[in-house]
């Protein structure tokens, strides 16, 4: 199945993405507003792609593509078919790709149309820091509303703490 939208294609990874992945996991502003763990290895992360299991209705993590070249990474998980909702999770792990141009706005569209349309959820939630504006700002374009916030639930690099914000669109609300 191929999902593509005006400037990006959404496509299952593959073991050969690990060295990608690992730069992306190890530069601080991919990391900035995200809960990365531990540091990990390349090999760990080869293993890890390698070992990926399939996509299924529950998980569904899919690489962002333009021209050929891998740029990111979307999920929807947690889906629950009883009751047609499902988390999204995205970053845009290539710097050249990350500030504006519409690649993560156009990989959304994509992501959730899939959703609603071919998983027949009712709504996509996601959580973003509070201070990530950038992010937020792409979400809402795309149709997402602000339902709620978290106070300090977010422990960045330096454990400074944030706020985290709740987000959600429902069937009917893509832009």
């Amino acid at each position: 199945m191929l999902l593509e939208g005006e400037l990006v294609r959404l496509r299952a990874l593959e073991p050969e993405d690990a060295d990608e992945i690992h730069t992306w996991m190890h530069d601080p502003e991919v990391g900035r507003w995200m809960n990365n763990g531990y540091p990990r290895s390349r090999a760990q992360i080869r293993k890890r792609c390698e070992e990926r299991p399939v996509n299924t209705y529950e998980l569904v993590v899919l690489g962002i593509e333009t021209g050929g070249k891998l740029i990111g990474i979307v999920d929807l998980r947690d889906a629950r078919p009883e009751v047609g909702n499902a988390e999204l999770d995205i970053y845009i792990g290539d710097a050249e790709y990350r500030n504006g141009g519409g690649y993560g706005t156009d990989a959304l569209r994509v992501m959730c149309r899939y959703g609603f349309d071919l998983m027949r959820l009712h709504m996509i939630t996601l959580w973003v820091v509070a201070e990530n504006e950038r992010a937020r700002h792409v979400y809402r374009k795309v149709g997402f509303s602000e339902d709620g916030r978290h106070r300090e639930a977010f422990v960045a690099a330096d454990g400074k703490r944030h706020d985290m914000i709740l987000m959600s669109m429902l069937k009917g609300e893509l832009e």
